[in-house]
């Protein structure tokens, strides 16, 4: 249950910190916005983007036994 449930609150969290920042430079905290932002792309970069990686060669591979259906 909590496999399925984990990848929607790494989700929501994520989306939390983004709405926070954008929060930040509307009342007017631009370097807290670029703080927040620069740290989300390095952990984009870090953490995450691997996985994505992975998981479209995963489906292309898939794809291509199945004769592209």
């Amino acid at each position: 249950m909590f496999n399925a449930l984990f990848p929607f609150l790494h989700l929501g969290a994520l989306v939390a910190v983004v709405v926070y920042a954008f929060v930040s430079l509307a009342r007017g905290n631009v370097p807290r916005f670029g703080v927040i932002m620069v740290l989300l792309a390095i952990y984009y970069v870090l953490i995450l983007h691997p996985g994505v990686k992975k998981e479209l060669a995963r489906r292309r591979a898939l794809k291509e036994r199945d004769g592209g259906r």
